[in-house]
């Protein structure tokens, strides 16, 4: 359940200018993504609206949440950056899902999903990391995954296999990840792969907000 006493010190970090035409106010509409993200299901959250007097259906809140289009912000220069894998399942199919998290501070520095993991893969993942942020002399923190290592190599980026310590701030991130899509079984369905990244870095910016 959200811990309704921190979301409620929220206020403005939504940019809700896709809903000029919404016939829903605003404010509803930023309590909705919020609970959602927070880790209210769809279904849920549609009965808090309904409390408050406001009747959506679990697709309007849905699509709130993608019209936002929100994920984590740019401009960090964090010392050290942590980066993992994890697999997510899509209609069946896996998919990994890329994240960069700086281990001080907890926060979700980016987050892509791909529909393989290779070389290629992780050096166009840390190409879009270093364009949003400082983090070229950063120590990356990694596993002893191949491809990660490979592609920081390639990209010229300093690293280190660790296993536990500053990496544990990544396993963390992603248990939460796990946590919100455990009533899927860990896994989306219905929805293709760019709705299910959209939804993935919006929880991501949830986090950062959730953390501040």
């Amino acid at each position: 359940m959200p811990e309704t006493g921190r979301l409620k010190q929220y206020t403005g970090w939504i940019d809700l200018d896709f809903v000029e035409r919404e016939r829903t106010p605003r404010k509803i509409i930023e309590m909705g993504i919020r609970h959602h993200l927070a880790g209210l299901s769809l279904s849920n959250t549609v009965i808090l609206l309904e409390d408050l007097g406001v009747k959506r259906s679990r697709t309007a809140v849905h699509n709130w949440v993608h019209k936002a289009d929100l994920q984590p912000e740019g401009g960090a220069s964090p010392d050290r950056v942590a980066v993992d894998q994890k697999v997510i399942r899509i209609n069946g199919e896996q998919y990994w899902l890329y994240t960069a998290v700086d281990p001080q501070t907890n926060r979700i520095l980016h987050s892509r999903l791909f529909p393989t993991y290779t070389i290629a893969i992780g050096r166009e993942f840390l190409s879009e990391l270093t364009e949003k942020h400082a983090v070229t002399d950063a120590l990356f923190l990694i596993d002893d995954a191949g491809d990660l290592i490979g592609s920081l190599r390639k990209e010229g980026l300093s690293y280190r296999v660790e296993l536990h310590g500053h990496r544990n701030q990544v396993e963390r991130v992603f248990r939460e990840v796990e946590r919100r899509t455990s009533s899927f079984s860990n896994s989306f369905s219905h929805v293709d792969p760019a709705t299910a990244e959209s939804w993935l870095q919006a929880h991501a910016f949830w986090w950062n907000q959730w953390l501040s």
